[in-house]
């Protein structure tokens, strides 16, 4: 009972952190000022929270959170960061491996989505290796939310166990 609060409360003290932090206009931290901060709170605050009381199964959800608030601050913020599509596989396979760690599920589609989202975003450099590939990451770069919304729909008619 204690417990069940606890995301909440966790949430609440890093927000009004972050609001406090603003009103104060710290000079270390104006480039934090932003929603992606927040997203990055979230994220922090649900994996505080899952490794709190052991609810290992929030671990994705916290990673997932947390990577695309970081990638989106460094986007905005940092001229040297990737601005590519094929982050979000990156940062679902990374969220899959830390979900791994505790709970020894997802590891094989971890990898494997790390693993292709690693050649989509370094793509162009090894495009003498990957020659027969242009057709298939072109298409896939234009078309890639229906595979989006393919794999919803499947997940919606998968049994549960």
């Amino acid at each position: 009972m204690k417990k069940q609060h606890s995301l909440i409360a966790y949430l609440f003290i890093a927000i009004g952190v972050y609001f406090l932090f603003r009103e104060l206009k710290l000079p270390f931290f104006t480039d934090f000022y932003s929603w992606q901060t927040l997203l990055m709170i979230i994220g922090i605050g649900v994996l505080i929270h899952s490794y709190t009381t052991r609810t290992y199964n929030n671990l994705f959800a916290g990673t997932l959170i947390l990577g695309i608030g970081i990638h989106l601050h460094g986007v905005k913020h940092y001229h040297f960061w990737i601005d590519h599509w094929g982050v979000f596989p990156l940062i679902i396979g990374l969220a899959l491996l830390v979900r791994y760690s505790k709970t020894k599920k997802g590891l094989l589609s971890g990898i494997v989505i790390v693993i292709i989202g690693l050649l989509f975003i370094f793509s162009d450099q090894l495009s003498y290796y990957t020659e027969w590939m242009n057709p298939i990451t072109n298409l896939l770069d234009r078309f890639w939310p229906i595979l989006l919304i393919l794999l919803g729909f499947f997940m919606l008619r998968k049994p549960k166990k």
